[in-house]
């Protein structure tokens, strides 16, 4: 904060401007009655930290390890009540100082489906506790600088969870170290998930709910709109924006590379453990919405009372709708009901069915998976975390997802990896099949198209916490990228896991500073083509492989028929 606007501040609180006012000025959140206090007897007029302009207002952030950093962030209003299931509206404007110095903007949950060992609750480091809340779009900003032309690339990262749950509001999710390290912008995003922000109203509700199923799209979109409006106030390039994610995050970037109106406002994309090919038709989302009003007893021509009832209520409804419509007929590339659906208007089409979309043809891609994403699913059962699982039982998990095929999959699984046993021979075949599958019908369709390149991974590290059993599991490769290890459980802490983020984050971030990930912290990288298939591994050493999982590949494309 500069003196001069300091002392403005300093002369209002001694001016009229009454105590309460002045505290909602300058300071929104936990903290405000010791900023008052402090600016009405300062003699010295120092600041608490650093403050930002935004296009909403003004707000107070953090100065750490040469990193500015600023949380909770609007860059929506929030999204009750009447702006329930409606496009996001730009944030309300505030005067003088909006607090920015803790997190804010944990949107209501659905919680995953199935169960988790408890011992395993450590693995992400700190959940986020915050009050889930409609009022819930939210960025997060570290920066090395403040209004400074610096120009940096900025990293716009879309959190997990399956469009459902999860939050950017965790330390595993730090962007500081990204920023101290690389000198690049990094924005951390919340938004509306599950059945608020993609509830396909439009085919009931008619016009006025024409975009209810894609507003948490749309929520993307003006996440990113925010970064270009407030880029350079925060040191950052608008014109350099690459958007990242995990998982759910992997298919909201999947996601964004088919939605018309993010064109021009990022430049890269790195899809993590989370390749999107198709998303949810308009008529299967039409039959979710049916079924959700039957559930809760309400007809078509009240619509409307969806947008006053409690949203706990309304989320509840999830399930018993899923049931009453019954399974996708594309169980291996279908994903996320109550997520984006392809209505013809913000998503005219799927993002990489039948092949790659046009709308994101010059954007290069960076993608790929963790070696063992199923390890994590599949530790709740007793079985495969004691690695006791028969060889029958090991065929019955497989026959659900490979039908015909079982025997065949069976077969390959024990000749790629001989003498392990049939629990870890399982966690192969189902990552194959729920994700491996995915991201290579991405980085092949991206490569047919011919018009960017993409860039294929697999992060092969196994943890060695918990005896090894967790492999390298979902989501194990995200403090590696941001460089937070030391604040998770789900690593040893030790040197090879430090050394290996070092690679993996210099690499993300070389990406979104040039559009290719080569760098000196790992081998040179070359493109994925239909004729090399050249892999990075991400391990102890890291390497380039041809066709990696060649025969795995093969196999699954057949019982996919892709």
């Amino acid at each position: 904060m500069s003196i001069r606007h300091f002392e403005r501040l300093h002369a209002a609180a001694a001016g009229g401007i009454n105590r309460r006012t002045f505290l909602g000025q300058v300071s929104c959140a936990a903290g405000a009655t010791l900023l008052l206090p402090v600016i009405a007897r300062s003699a010295t007029l120092t600041a608490d930290g650093p403050v930002a302009e935004t296009s909403a207002g003004n707000i107070l952030g953090v100065l750490a390890g040469g990193v500015h950093a600023f949380k909770g962030v609007p860059y929506g209003a929030p999204t009750s009540g009447r702006n329930r299931f409606m496009p996001p509206q730009k944030p309300n404007p505030w005067s003088g100082i909006r607090s920015a110095t803790d997190w804010a903007g944990r949107a209501p949950q659905a919680a995953p489906s199935g169960g988790r060992r408890p011992e395993l609750s450590g693995l992400s480091g700190a959940p986020d506790r915050l009050t889930e809340s409609e009022d819930c779009l939210t960025v997060n900003i570290w920066t090395r600088g403040l209004k400074d032309g610096g120009k940096r690339p900025i990293m716009v990262w879309y959190h997990g969870g399956g469009f459902g749950y999860g939050s950017a509001n965790t330390p595993r999710l730090d962007g500081g170290n990204l920023a101290a390290l690389y000198d690049v912008v990094v924005v951390t995003v919340n938004q509306r998930l599950n059945i608020l922000g993609h509830l396909h109203l439009a085919d009931i509700g008619g016009e006025a709910f024409a975009q209810s199923g894609n507003a948490g799209t749309l929520d993307m979109v003006a996440a990113l709109q925010w970064v270009k409006d407030n880029a350079d106030r925060f040191g950052g390039d608008s014109g350099n924006v690459t958007v990242f994610g995990q998982s759910g995050g992997g298919g909201k970037v999947s996601t964004l590379l088919a939605t018309p109106t993010s064109r021009g406002l990022f430049h890269r994309a790195i899809v993590m453990s989370g390749a999107t090919i198709r998303l949810s038709t308009r008529e299967r989302a039409g039959k979710l919405a049916e079924a959700v009003l039957k559930h809760l007893g309400l007809t078509r021509t009240q619509v409307g009372e969806l947008q006053t009832m409690p949203f706990k209520q309304l989320i509840a409804a999830i399930g018993p709708a899923r049931k009453m419509v019954g399974a996708t007929p594309y169980p291996l590339f279908d994903r996320y009901d109550f997520g984006p659906v392809v209505d013809g208007k913000t998503l005219p089409t799927h993002p990489f069915d039948p092949s790659a979309t046009d709308i994101s043809a010059d954007i290069p891609v960076l993608v790929g998976n963790v070696k063992d994403e199923m390890a994590i699913y599949l530790a709740p059962d007793d079985k495969v975390w004691d690695r006791v699982l028969s060889e029958d039982e090991m065929r019955a998990r497989i026959l659900p997802v490979a039908g015909a095929a079982t025997d065949r999959v069976v077969e390959l699984y024990r000749k790629l990896a001989p003498g392990t046993s049939p629990a870890d021979r399982l966690i192969s075949a189902l990552t194959d099949s729920n994700f491996r599958i995915r991201s290579l019908a991405l980085a092949e369709r991206k490569a047919a198209q011919g018009r960017a390149p993409v860039w294929l991974y697999s992060f092969d590290w196994e943890t060695p916490v918990f005896g090894g059993k967790l492999k390298a599991y979902h989501a194990l490769d995200v403090p590696f990228v941001f460089n937070t290890i030391d604040v998770v459980g789900a690593t040893d802490r030790g040197p090879v896991a430090h050394d290996l983020s070092r690679r993996m984050s210099a690499t993300w971030a070389a990406f979104a500073r040039s559009g290719k990930p080569d760098n000196p912290a790992i081998p040179h990288w070359p493109a994925y083509t239909l004729a090399g298939r050249s892999t990075m591994i991400f391990n102890r050493e890291c390497s380039i492989a041809s066709d990696y999982g060649g025969e795995a590949r093969l196999l699954w494309k057949q019982i996919a028929a892709v």
